[in-house]
């Protein structure tokens, strides 16, 4: 079989049309407001998104206990809140996970693959440097958080 491999280029439309090409946000909330309204808003890009999956972040994130919709607690495609009593341990995991993070270690990491039409393989090259910037503004968003009283929504 011969598989064509395509490095994903977040400055071609095309490629960030695709829908292995996934992005997120992270919501400030108040679980208990009667109406739905985020305070504050932190984007993820597509490349801190696969990093976020890549690292492990994620999975270790879900020792805690997120609520979901799907019910898979903080997962792809889905959105998870995560109360703000748990804001504290969701940082030390976050900052732990992020520092066995070589950030001299580029990698190519495979996001997916179809067999027809064609083959293809999509990969995506990894930063650590830019993700380790992300992570850091991530843990201070849910430091701000954690102080103002705030909980947090995902939508992965």
């Amino acid at each position: 079989m011969n598989v064509h491999h395509i490095l994903i280029d977040d400055s071609k439309p095309e490629h960030r049309e695709l829908s292995i090409c996934r992005t997120g946000t992270i919501n400030r909330v108040r679980l208990g407001d009667s109406g739905y309204r985020a305070y504050a808003t932190l984007g993820i890009d597509a490349h801190d998104y696969a990093s976020l999956f890549h690292y492990g972040i994620v999975g270790a994130c879900n020792n805690l206990p997120f609520v979901s919709e799907s019910g898979n607690g903080l997962d792809s495609w889905d959105e998870a809140y995560l109360p703000n009593g748990n804001l504290r341990s969701l940082n030390n995991i976050i900052g732990e996970a992020a520092g066995k993070i070589d950030p001299e270690k580029e990698e190519t990491i495979l996001l997916g693959w179809q067999d027809k039409p064609a083959a293809i393989a999509w990969l995506r090259r990894i930063d650590p440097q830019k993700f380790l910037g992300f992570i850091e503004t991530l843990i201070g968003f849910i430091e701000e958080s954690e102080q103002g009283g705030y909980d947090m929504e995902f939508i992965l």
